[in-house]
């Protein structure tokens, strides 16, 4: 291998071995993990072994076909997991689980695409031909989930590259994101006219491109990995707020969740199935009240049923079963609430 081909495959290879690491952070180092984060990983992931796999493949010629093959079936993760991030970034009221149907169905052909047409045996059906069946439909499914993304990111579009709209930290990130999926795509697509390394350059070109902007930016374009805004643009419907409300009311009322002391916000609209800024803002707007003042307003009532019928437990006690963490943080709800101290309620029962 000449120095210049060394020199190129040094490039190629740079982007997708630097990608891995960056899936790694992203999945199990950053302090705020959540869909974004773990879709980001994902996609990182995926593009690196796809990446990594065309610099090998272009350099070396012994290259095991099953590095090949795993190189190839990589493409059909990088849509959906783009698709995910995306969605998640601009509009996670979704269940849980959703993101399986766009990854498991993929996952189950993958598996058959292994085991009937291994690219050992079936070369010409994973290439971009007219006998190409596996290639086409790689590339259909890579292209409409960009399509897909970009109508999911619309108004982040509009806010880059619109003068009449100003765009915040979310909508630069989107936008790079997905434009250098698509670059990249593009790069992988047209290869036949170029050269198959290409896609690998594109991918570390961008690759390090992004990492300029997040690190001279940190404040402003990766903040939202940190924190999100706090409510988005979306707002609920006011549909949705009579489904909320009945969901909250079996949640507390028949399951009676409040006497958990470790309720968080997050495992409440885990629950219902919504994320936690659209309970947030349902809280805030529609009852006027905040989340811990919600739950413990439960625990008050509760405790005062049993302040007032339970004489064999302690006001210590009441305050631990009503689900209260602490009896000075018991008092302090019990007496915002009432005005008064569990004890001098129980006093004026007598």
């Amino acid at each position: 291998m000449s120095l210049e081909d060394q020199l190129v495959f040094l490039f190629s290879a740079l982007g997708g071995v630097n990608g891995l690491f960056l899936s790694a952070y992203f999945a199990f180092f950053i302090k705020q993990r959540n869909e974004i984060t773990y879709s980001l990983s994902a996609l990182l992931l995926v593009i690196s072994i796809r990446v990594t796999k065309s610099a090998f493949f272009a350099f070396y010629d012994n290259i095991s076909t099953s590095f090949i093959e795993i190189g190839l079936l990589a493409c059909l993760l990088i849509g959906p997991f783009l698709y995910l991030h995306v969605r998640s970034t601009t509009d996670k009221k979704y269940a849980s689980w959703n993101w399986l149907i766009h990854i498991v169905p993929i996952i189950i052909a993958m598996v058959f695409i292994v085991q009937l047409f291994p690219y050992r045996e079936h070369r010409y059906m994973w290439s971009w031909s007219r006998k190409g069946v596996l290639g086409i439909g790689l590339y259909t499914i890579w292209f409409s989930y960009i399509f897909s993304s970009i109508f999911l990111a619309r108004a982040s579009f509009k806010k880059v590259f619109l003068k009449s709209y100003t765009p915040n930290n979310k909508d630069v990130w989107l936008v790079n994101v997905i434009l250098g999926v698509f670059v990249v795509s593009i790069a992988y697509f047209t290869s036949g006219y170029t050269s198959y390394v290409v896609g690998a350059l594109s991918f570390s070109f961008i690759f390090y491109i992004s990492m300029l902007i997040w690190i001279f930016k940190k404040g402003a374009v990766s903040v939202f990995f940190e924190q999100q805004e706090k409510y988005g643009s979306k707002k609920i419907e006011d549909s949705e707020f009579e489904v909320i409300s009945e969901k909250l009311n079996e949640l507390f009322v028949v399951n009676e969740l409040y006497k958990n002391p470790e309720l968080k916000i997050t495992d409440v609209a885990k629950e219902i199935g919504i994320i936690p800024n659209y309970l947030s803002q349902y809280l805030n707007e529609h009852l006027k009240k905040s989340f811990s003042t919600f739950v413990n307003e439960y625990r008050v009532k509760a405790a005062e049923q049993m302040l007032t019928s339970n004489h064999s437990l302690s006001i210590e006690g009441i305050g631990i079963e009503s689900g209260f963490k602490s009896n000075s943080t018991f008092y302090t709800a019990f007496r915002k609430l009432k005005g008064i101290t569990p004890g001098e309620y129980k006093k004026n029962l007598n």
